[in-house]
């Protein structure tokens, strides 16, 4: 009892942990501030510069369930610590960047680092906080869609203009080395057993499963499929708006200010609420319903978006509704892979359930692209991504709390005996 009060004050340490290393990996989307300067500096098209995001956000997806796994193996704190490592030391390589090839190899180191380092809040959160899983989770993701509101603006309006490209990286390194590393030092796994006080899961409002899901029993529930396909196809149309909202509101005559303000504050602010307060609302209401609700609002304001056209403050709300609906799935997913299949092996299920964004931030984008160059025109994605958002909801509605396979004597006979009581 005693080792659990002790833990009990600790584990909110755990969330500190979580946001500082996912606010300093949140810098992620403020990639946007660099890509001027760098084509400005070397002359490189934006057809090249894209490819730099592309490739980061392909190596995150590709580490996140090895690290996943080796956090599940081995705990939170060598997974994270090289995360924060690998981050700072891509950051700092792009100070020498001299050309294109050099840069994709930076944010590559970057990408993994950040795999690395974003794979070990989530399963930790899930593990400390069965009671409030989702705020907890919640929380420390939201640092992740925060990141950009902080170092956007620093290295737009601060470090740039003062310092120059080169040496905004180097400083940046250093204050993500020292967050990341911070944070990895305070994440770690609850002792044994650990349960919060007064909280058992007979009383819990959040469902917990009888059994842990190895990867291969995961892969094997229906439920898995359906929530991957929801996944991907609900990140792809919150990429593919998301991808186009600068081009779209110039083409619509939104001052650079504006702009500015629409992408580096609104959007990260809604990011990160739709990751905190989804979360939330999803230790009320049910993982899928939170899901499902956010999706279906999506559909709605995607085309409303492109309907705000020039009017600011509208175009203001709907960037802020679609960011909070995309962040949603970046939070509420996390909390549902431990709630649908445990958190013994949360890190490597979640790590294969999040595959689908990787998936998402190639075909988003890239399809925005497309159908800009063969209409023209903006109405086009953004219709587009309010149809993928329905196909997603449709998932999202077949999907349920899945059931393992029985796969001992004892679990086989209780199923066959299910079966004929039911028949």
């Amino acid at each position: 009892m005693q080792s659990n009060t002790r833990s009990a004050r600790s584990r909110w340490w755990r969330v500190a942990g979580g946001l500082s290393m996912n606010l300093a990996l949140g810098t992620l989307y403020a990639w946007s501030v660099f890509v001027a300067p760098f084509e400005a500096r070397f002359g490189w098209k934006r057809a090249d510069t894209s490819m730099v995001f592309t490739i980061a956000v392909v190596a995150l997806a590709l580490s996140f369930a090895v690290a996943g796994r080796i956090q599940d193996k081995y705990g939170p704190l060598p997974c994270s610590l090289v995360g924060g490592i690998l981050v700072s030391l891509g950051f700092y390589l792009c100070s020498f960047t001299t050309s294109l090839n050099y840069l994709y190899v930076c944010f590559g180191i970057w990408g993994l680092g950040n795999g690395f380092g974003y794979a070990t809040p989530i399963p930790v959160m899930a593990k400390w906080f069965p009671d409030k899983r989702g705020l907890a989770v919640g929380l420390a993701v939201g640092g992740y869609g925060a990141g950009s509101a902080i170092f956007g603006p620093l290295a737009q309006l601060k470090l740039i203009p003062s310092y120059g490209l080169p040496a905004t990286f180097r400083i940046l390194s250093a204050i993500i080395f020292v967050m990341t590393i911070g944070g990895a030092l305070l994440l770690r796994n609850p002792p044994a057993g650990y349960q919060p006080k007064g909280w058992s899961p007979a009383a819990a409002k959040v469902a917990a499963v009888a059994r842990q899901f190895t990867p291969g029993e995961m892969l094997r529930t229906p439920t898995f499929y359906l929530m991957w396909v929801g996944y991907a196809l609900g990140c792809s149309a919150g990429l593919m708006v998301i991808s186009q909202l600068v081009p779209f509101a110039k083409s619509a005559g939104i001052a650079a200010a504006a702009l500015s303000t629409m992408t580096l504050v609104v959007g990260a602010i809604g990011n990160a609420s739709g990751r905190i307060l989804s979360g939330w609302m999803s230790d009320r209401l049910g993982r899928i319903n939170v899901l499902r609700t956010m999706i279906g609002i999506s559909i709605v304001a995607m085309p409303a978006l492109y309907a705000a056209g020039s009017n600011v403050a509208l175009l203001f709300v709907a960037v802020f509704v679609v960011y909070w609906c995309y962040g949603t799935q970046l939070s509420v997913n996390g909390v549902a892979a431990s709630d649908f299949w445990g958190t013994k092996n949360a890190g490597v299920n979640y790590g294969i359930l999040f595959t689908a964004w990787g998936v998402a931030g190639i075909i988003g984008p890239r399809l925005g692209g497309v159908l800009y160059d063969r209409y023209h025109n903006y109405q086009a994605a953004f219709y587009t991504a309010a149809a993928l958002s329905a196909v997603a909801l449709l998932c999202e509605l077949g999907a349920r709390s899945p059931q393992p396979r029985a796969t001992s004597p004892e679990a086989y006979a209780f199923g066959k005996n299910r079966r004929i009581a039911t028949s």
